[in-house]
């Protein structure tokens, strides 16, 4: 990751604007904004079969597997982060 600034704090609000209108994805941790790197064939193969796994092991559950880009909000720690997928129970 690599911050846009060490002296520039974001409101939520203004990075979720910023998000919005950038080509490049960021995450948000406690007003600091991190530019994010792109992801590579090998990566994205681990990720697809990590999250092919973890499909087939909730497969008859109201579990959900996402591959995607994820954007997570943590409130309790004041931060967005990006997920390349995520898991809901």
């Amino acid at each position: 990751m690599v911050a846009l600034s060490d002296e520039i704090f974001l409101t939520v609000e203004e990075y979720l604007k910023l998000e919005e209108e950038s080509p490049i994805k960021h995450e948000y941790i406690d007003g600091q904004v991190y530019a994010m790197s792109g992801t590579t064939d090998t990566h994205n193969t681990i990720a697809l079969n990590f999250a092919s796994l973890i499909r087939n092991h909730l497969r008859g559950t109201n579990g959900r597997v996402y591959f995607a880009d994820v954007k997570a909000q943590i409130e309790k720690r004041n931060r967005f982060l990006l997920s390349r997928f995520a898991c809901y129970l």
